[in-house]
């Protein structure tokens, strides 16, 4: 079995053919290309603006045309993660599903439902010739996962509807109402380099690996090993206690991502090297221990690599480490309004040492603006105490939760028609593009809901199908539901 053999079927063969189409972010541009001639082969208005966000317009079915006007939205790219041992090319090749159960699956990458599958659904909507629906649009941007350029760049009156649907919520049976802001933070503190001295001439390359990972903002409250954090950890006693000499340090690749690996090479003294070797060994029984229930697969690993042309000067390292470990990191406070939701959180998803510079990047969110300044402030004092420097770009609010939304207790009351209980009204702590959006269209009234998606943004990410039939029956009878104007 196939996901095109799956049903509903016109929301899995839509899906399918978002797999088969390279989409990581920022080189989503066949993504767009897709998009655009889908709507056009449907005969449909069809607009791609300047960045590359597609709009589709569908009239209203007969008798249905006095309704207020839908915009369902999702975005088009995807985050690109995969496993160490799996060969594959994200800006050529398509992603591989299988079926496993009731979930849908990746071999060895993220499987791009999120938010591949809420576009599928808006593009089901457009093709479907059995709907009954006022006017709809369909807005798809782009390169919503590392920066939201597509919502940023939305232009005011473009759109035309009043209600907005945005399609990438990732649990069946809650509707969300409010979301998290972001802030990037890039620091960079200064090293110098040293010639390799005689007497550490054993070049190994240590590894923190085999943390689950996940998304930054909706993972970030299981508390899975951060591998960027942990590799400070590992390090930074080996510097200061054992002698060994940083070269290089790596780790994460996404902002949005919780790292799962991270390495550094390092010199060993003559010598030391069993003595290294059993430290790491009961360190990683010490780490394994600490997240035994979260990363039960975490390993540290010591092998033999090339020998580096030069190292960092030792007191130099110990700065930069002890920088790593000591930015915040992970969640920062749980929300006063509403119970089990994280307010505030930091990941550290990047690190990387290049031409004299180590460099630290991380996503803040939080749901509280004035939080989340204060999370950057943090971070600028510990970086600039060890003489380095911080730069903040691509904020943006969080979107406030309207409990009084009209689209929220419509939405509501289908639900509760349709499956006989009430959906959960719910805040997320992730970047939604709703509070950006919000900016250029003051007036809608907008909620987020979705299928069940699990581990997104990791290669476990997984689609339920059960609970896909379910969003795409209450999306279909939402849309007849609408009232008027």
């Amino acid at each position: 079995m196939t996901i095109k053999d799956l049903n509903p079927s016109i929301v899995w063969n839509n899906f399918y053919n978002l797999t088969r189409i390279p989409r990581p972010s920022k080189k989503e541009g066949k993504a767009v290309e897709y998009l655009y001639e889908f709507g056009k082969s449907l005969g449909l208005e069809t607009i791609k603006d300047e960045t590359g966000n597609i709009i589709i317009r569908k009239p209203a079915t007969p008798g249905m045309e006095n309704r207020k006007g839908v915009i369902l939205q999702g975005h088009c790219d995807m985050v690109p993660q995969k496993n160490p041992d799996v060969e594959h090319d994200f800006e050529k090749d398509p992603i591989e599903t299988w079926v496993d159960g009731d979930w849908v699956k990746a071999k060895g990458t993220t499987l791009g439902a999120d938010n591949g599958l809420g576009v599928a659904m808006a593009l089901s909507v457009l093709q479907s010739e059995d709907l009954r629906h006022g006017p709809v649009e369909v807005l798809v941007t782009v390169d919503e996962e590392t920066g939201m350029t597509g919502a940023n760049a939305l232009k005011p009156g473009i759109l035309k509807g009043d209600i907005l649907i945005n399609l990438d919520s990732e649990t069946e049976g809650e509707l969300y109402i409010g979301c998290a802001g972001g802030l990037d933070a890039s620091a960079s503190v200064p090293y110098r380099s040293t010639a390799v001295p005689d007497g550490w001439h054993n070049a190994a390359m240590i590894t923190v690996g085999g943390c689950k990972g996940g998304h930054s903002g909706m993972d970030i409250i299981l508390y899975r090993a951060n591998a960027n954090k942990l590799l400070a950890r590992v390090l930074l006693p080996l510097v200061r206690d054992f002698g060994v000499k940083l070269a290089s340090a790596e780790g994460g690749n996404m902002r949005n991502a919780i790292p799962r690996e991270a390495s550094a090479v390092v010199l060993v003294p003559d010598g030391k090297t069993g003595e290294v070797d059993m430290y790491l060994h009961e360190l990683q029984t010490v780490l394994k221990s600490e997240y035994q229930s979260t990363d039960p697969q975490l390993y540290v690993t010591m092998r033999t690599c090339g020998e580096p042309e030069s190292c960092i000067a030792d007191e130099d390292a110990l700065r930069c480490l002890r920088v790593l470990l000591a930015t915040p990191e992970g969640v920062e406070r749980m929300s006063d309004q509403m119970p089990g939701l994280v307010e505030t959180s930091n990941n550290t998803a990047i690190i990387k040492t290049e031409d004299g510079m180590f460099m630290i990047k991380t996503l803040m969110r939080s749901s509280v603006d004035s939080a989340k300044d204060l999370l950057a402030e943090r971070m600028r004092a510990v970086v600039e105490l060890a003489g380095g420097t911080v730069e903040f770009t691509g904020g943006y609010s969080g979107w406030a939760p309207n409990a009084a939304s009209p689209i929220l207790h419509t939405m509501q009351s289908v639900y509760e028609r349709l499956y006989g209980a009430k959906p959960a009204v719910m805040a997320i702590h992730a970047g939604l593009e709703c509070g950006i959006l919000s900016g250029a269209y003051p007036h809608w009234d907008m909620v987020s809901c979705g299928p069940t998606i699990m581990s997104p943004h990791s290669p476990d990410e997984r689609l339920n199908i059960p609970s896909v039939e379910k969003c795409w029956n209450f999306l279909k009878a939402v849309l007849e539901a609408i009232p008027e104007k």
